[in-house]
C-alpha cells in the first residue's frame, strides 16, 4: 500500500466518490441526480422545509442550492410557498411528481443499505459509524489544525 492509499482521506474520498457515482447512475435512469434525490429526501412530505434550513441539512452552499432548487422546480418536483409563520421566508414543498421521485430515491437508499447490511457484519458497521462519528467530532472541535 503506498502513502496515498494509507491515508484516511484517500479511503473516505474514494468511497464517497464510488457511492456518489453509483447513486448518480441509478438516478439517471429516473431523470434525476443524486443531489436532487438527496434534496427530495430532506423535504418533509406534509410541511415542506424552509429554504434556509435545506442548505445546511444537505451541506450545500446557498448558490449551489439555489441552482438545484431552480432545476427541481423546472422539472416539476417542487414548488415554493410563502412561509405563513414568517412572511419573509419561503417553504419548499413537493409536488405529486416530487413525491413520486422521493419514493424512488428512498427505495434506492434502502436498497443500498440492505445490500451493505447483508454483506457487512453488525459489528463492522457499528465500528464504521463510531469511526465516522469520531472523525466528525475531531473536525467540529477544530482538533485537527488547532494552532495553539
Amino acid at each position: 500500500m503506498n502513502y496515498r492509499e494509507s491515508t484516511v482521506c484517500h479511503h473516505l474520498r474514494a468511497t464517497w466518490q464510488t457511492v456518489a457515482k453509483m447513486y448518480n447512475e441509478e438516478a439517471s435512469h429516473h431523470g434525476s441526480t443524486m443531489a436532487t434525490g438527496f434534496a427530495l429526501l430532506n423535504i418533509d412530505l406534509e410541511t415542506g422545509i424552509q429554504s434556509t434550513a435545506l442548505g445546511p441539512q444537505m451541506g450545500m452552499e446557498a448558490t449551489s442550492l439555489s441552482r438545484l432548487l431552480k432545476k427541481m422546480e423546472s422539472k416539476g418536483f417542487i414548488y415554493r410557498e410563502r412561509n405563513p409563520e414568517d412572511g419573509r421566508g419561503v417553504l419548499i414543498k413537493l409536488t405529486e411528481l416530487g413525491k413520486e421521485k422521493r419514493e424512488v430515491s428512498k427505495g434506492s437508499v434502502l436498497q443500498f443499505n440492505k445490500i451493505v447490511k447483508d454483506n457487512i457484519t453488525e459489528t463492522q458497521l457499528q465500528h464504521f459509524f463510531e469511526v465516522s462519528n469520531k472523525i466528525n467530532q475531531l473536525i467540529s472541535e477544530k482538533t485537527i489544525y488547532n494552532k495553539k
